[in-house]
Formats: C-alpha cells, structure tokens, sequence
C-alpha cells in the first residue's frame, strides 16, 4: 500500500548538471619524427610522461632515444611527449596482436603442434601439422623465444618477416620482411591441419588485433607531418629524432607556418658554414630570410638534438600558476656540448637569428638568444599561442556552460568582455603580460597611443547599437579588441660607474 502522497506535488525538485567544460590544449607537448620501424606508418602517436617508457621501445642507438633524452634531461623535466613514425625510407606492413595481460610462457610450452595461418606480400603463409612442419613451443621458456619460434616457422615461406613480443604492449606483433606498397599483411585466419591454432593464443586474428598498417613508400617530411597534424591537436612542438634534407625542412617549416592550430618546430643544425658571414643559403639563412615566425634553428656542432633540449626546457611552463613565464636565453642544454665561439662567429649565428648553446670566459655556457627565424622571441611566440587558446576556450565554455543564453545586448557582450579580461589577467599572473605605456599606432575605444595600460592590457567592445543589422541576425557579438603589453625580458645590461677622487 502507498504511504502517502508524493512530496514532489508540493516541492519538485530537479537538479540540472552543467556540462563539463572544455579543457585548454597543452603547450608543453613535443612530438618527435622518427624513421625507427617501432612504429608502424599510420599508427598513432605514442605517448610518454618519461624517459623509462621510451627506453622500454628503442634502443640507446635509436635517433627518437636519443633526442628523447635530450628532452627529457632538463630540469624541471617536461611531461608530455609524442613519438611517430615517419617513412623516411620505404616502410614494412605490420600487424599489432591484441593485449595479452596475462601472458606467460607457460600459455605455450604445452604445445607441440602449434599451426598459424597469415597472410603477408598477398600470400597465405601457413605452418601446419598435415602440409608442414608444426610449431613445436614446448622448449619456450620466455614470451621472446614463443615470438622467435613462430618468426622461423613464417620465415620458411615469407623471407624476413620478423615476430616478436612487445612488452611495454603486452602483444604479439608481425612485421613483413619487404617495404613498399606491395608490403602488406592480413588477420590471422583459422588452420586446417589439425593442431593448435596458435592465431587466438597470440591475439592476430580479427576479434583481438588492431587494423593492419600496410607497406608504404618514403614519404616526403612535409606530407608526413601534415597528415600527424591532421591526426590530432594534442602535439604543440615538433622535432625530428631522424635526418632530413634542408629543402624538407623549409617546407616543413611552411606546413607549420599555415596550420590553423597553432604549433611551432624546432629544428637542430650541425651545418659549419652556419658559423660563416659570408654564406647566405645555409638553412639557418634560408629560415631567417622566408621569415617563419613558428621555426626557431639552433647551431650544434656535436648534438643533433640540442634544441629538443632547449624545447623541454620552454614546455615545463605552467601558464596557469604565478610568475612562470621563463625566456630561454641563459638556459642549460644538459648533455650537450658548449660552443666555443669567437665575437664574430656568435655575431653570425644571432645574424642569422640562429640560436647556440655557447661558453663564456666566466665558465658558465648559456644558450642565446631564444629566437624565433623571424626574430621574434621563442617565449613570446609560445607565451602567445597559449593566451589565444586560452581567451578562446574560456570565451567557448561561458557559451556552452550557460544556462542560459548570453543576451545580444550591451550587458551580454559585458560578460563576454568580462571573460576576455580575466583570461588577460591571468597572462599578468603568469608574468606574460604587464603594465606598460602602449606604443603600437593601433587605437581604438579611448586608447591612444602613448596610453599607460596599468593592468597590462586593455578590452573594448562597439556598443551594441552600432551593430549592422546582417551581425545582429546572425547573432554575432560585436567584435572584442585587446590591447596587451607583453612583459618582455632583459637580456643584457649596462652599468656606467662614475668614479670622483
């Protein structure tokens, strides 16, 4: 029986979730471009938050180890790091087995008549008890020799093909022992002889495997950066943990140039004549005359990834804390050798608007001057690229969050305003930002130049009586100007001391 009404007829009570607010990209994530086949093409970036993890993929020889240990060497340590693969020569088909948490040898060592059914190069290769001889696990003491035993077995009919046992993965995985695009690989099939189909045990068949990566040519650098570019917005930096020509590498700097989302690259040079006044089309010159203003170069004479270093240092700010904005000139590059330069030489590279970690006759080495190829200082550009994202975010969430709607009027666009002005705010807190006298000729609302902005920036939107009558029907806001005086930072100082006897 009821015991009662329902309280609800006299209090109703609904509550209403907000939506979860969407979250601001992360400036402090690199990607490497590699050519080191342990990642497939068309694989997705793999991610790591230390150096461990990489060393658990590639080896200490491999260019992503090295160049990730660059990255991974300053203090504080980055966290966020991407590496993909870039077919810098012509690259294998490849196919990932499934996660196997709980594998262990003795899932094998029981078998004597394992069969495996697989298609690689558009030919079904098959080890089998009734048309060959079976795969025979039971001396296996590890997962590596089960991947090594299966590998001799394929390799009898498909010259090459390599088997192993990816541990940081938890899975079996079979690559092709040609290149190109007549590289490829299939699913696992079932057998017919009889014995133990090994394809379910090592997760290759269609229910626990990944999409087969096919056999691709070399791929041009600029091509294979787009296409990670089109794959995901999570990766700020880019490097290259592989060698590329100078011409590659301007029209990498182009792709970057023209993204829509904002990114920038970060390139090292070990060329000589980069040191030499008179050459004028060594790739430092070549970035500095097209002006890229999202490609900063370095000179190394010993570590083809100094500037990997350089990024890790920049990519540890934390926009979002106090007084954390850093300029990269007299930063460490831990690792790597200093230059030892005379006054000409360093004059040539800043010339060049080419960066050098470099020895001063006091002892200390220092990287200079943490540019941009156009001239523009690297913390400023980066410092930039997070307060768009940032005003653009929290503009998007007081939009999306609200319950309701922002009204098209005077008070509406305040609150749109308003938000704008505490994104710039924080840009103060961080140290991007400043009180300062505005010099640009660029006016509007009762700016003027020569004005002293005391909180650092300035907002101001048209009222919304002046709006054209096309806007208002299209329910767009008037536009909201900033005016916004960047901190800067000193980099040199001079001391006249006036001595009266």
């Amino acid at each position: 029986m009821s015991e009662g009404l329902s309280v609800s007829d006299i209090v109703n009570v609904d509550v209403n979730l907000s939506p979860i607010a969407a979250g601001t990209r992360n400036f402090g994530s690199l990607l490497l471009l590699g050519n080191t086949p342990t990642i497939a093409v068309g694989e997705d970036p793999r991610e790591y938050s230390q150096m461990e993890g990489v060393a658990a993929d590639f080896g200490v020889n491999d260019p992503e180890y090295q160049a990730a240990a660059a990255f991974f060497a300053q203090s504080p340590k980055p966290n966020f790091l991407y590496i993909a693969r870039w077919a810098a020569t012509a690259a294998a088909a490849k196919l990932n087995g499934g996660f196997l948490a709980d594998a262990a040898p003795g899932d094998f060592t029981g078998i004597s008549d394992g069969e495996l059914s697989i298609e690689i190069d558009s030919v079904l290769v098959t080890a089998n008890v009734g048309e060959s001889a079976p795969i025979d696990l039971t001396g296996e003491t590890s997962l590596n020799g089960v991947a090594s035993a299966i590998q001799t077995a394929l390799s009898a009919f498909s010259t090459g093909t390599e088997v192993i046992w990816n541990s940081s993965f938890s899975r079996f995985e079979v690559t092709s022992g040609t290149t190109g695009v007549t590289s490829t690989i299939a699913y696992a099939t079932p057998t017919v002889g009889g014995g133990t189909d090994l394809a379910p045990l090592l997760g290759l068949t269609v229910e626990y495997a990944s999409a087969p990566f096919q056999g691709v040519d070399a791929q041009e650098l600029d091509q294979a950066v787009q296409d990670q570019a089109n794959r995901s917005t999570a990766w700020y930096g880019l490097a290259l943990a592989a060698e590329a020509t100078d011409d590659a590498i301007v029209a990498t700097a182009d792709v970057i140039e023209a993204q829509g989302t904002s990114r920038i690259f970060g390139v090292t040079t070990q060329d000589p004549q980069t040191v030499d006044s008179t050459i004028v089309d060594d790739l430092a010159s070549r970035l500095m005359e097209g002006g890229y203003a999202r490609t900063a170069i370095q000179y190394s004479s010993s570590d083809p990834y100094a500037f990997v270093s350089a990024m890790g240092r920049a990519f540890t700010v934390n926009y979002t804390a106090q007084n954390t904005v850093i300029t990269l000139k007299f930063k460490q590059e831990p690792g790597t050798q200093a230059e030892l330069l005379n006054t000409t030489q360093a004059r040539t590279l800043a010339d060049k608007n080419c960066n050098v970690f470099v020895k001063y006759n006091n002892a200390t080495a220092i990287l200079q001057e943490g540019v941009m190829c156009n001239g523009d200082y690297f913390d400023e550009r980066h410092g930039l690229d997070w307060l768009q994202n940032y005003i653009q975010t929290n503009l998007y969430n007081l939009l999306y969050t609200s319950q309701t709607k922002i009204p098209q009027t005077d008070p509406g666009v305040n609150q749109l305003q308003t938000n704008v002005e505490r994104s710039c705010a924080q840009a103060v807190v961080n140290g991007l930002l400043a009180a300062g006298v505005w010099q640009s000729t660029v006016v509007f609302g009762s700016l003027h130049t020569g004005d002293t902005l005391p909180k650092g920036y300035y907002t101001y939107a048209a009222p919304i009586r002046t709006q054209s009558a096309s806007d208002r029907a299209a329910r767009k806001s008037p536009a909201i100007q900033v005016a916004a005086k960047l901190a800067g930072a000193v980099h040199s100082v001079d001391v006249i001391v006036n001595v009266n006897r």
